[in-house]
């Protein structure tokens, strides 16, 4: 019969991810409860999409995404670096809280990118097929 890290693995029960997703998902949950209770107007409509924590929990990538200028987004949420990873260590339990570095979420601007060009290309179609040509009968 297997034991240990094998019998996890079954359809049994057992974990159904890496610790690893668990922490990144727990730490966003906290970084997002804690966004909403800071009163700073530099942050208004900000959204954390991904939390990466390393392995060994020294190191944690904030990716966030809003709607206001997004380099002083970043610069705000680093000077609450401290309050956030206080509010981490005092949530979960880990060995060591990590240090908290935020960036924006490429995925996001790569999605509102294509969407744009999308959008680009039904503007362009649409005012193909409203203005035919005048030699032809519509």
């Amino acid at each position: 019969m297997a034991r240990g890290r094998d019998a996890q693995r079954g359809d049994g029960g057992g974990r159904r991810y890496p610790r690893t997703a668990r922490v990144d998902e727990l730490c966003r949950e906290i970084v997002a409860d804690e966004l909403e209770r800071i009163d700073d107007e530099r942050i208004p409509f900000v959204t954390v999409t991904h939390v990466h924590v390393d392995p060994d929990l020294r190191r944690a990538v904030v990716e966030v995404t809003s709607l206001d200028d997004e380099e002083d987004v970043v610069a705000a949420l680093a000077e609450h670096r401290i309050r956030l990873q206080a509010a981490i260590g005092r949530q979960a339990r880990l060995k060591r809280t990590p240090e908290l570095r935020f960036t924006i979420d490429a995925v996001v601007r790569q999605g509102q990118r294509i969407d744009a060009i999308l959008r680009d290309m039904d503007d362009t179609a649409g005012s193909a097929v409203a203005a035919p040509d005048e030699g032809e009968e519509a």
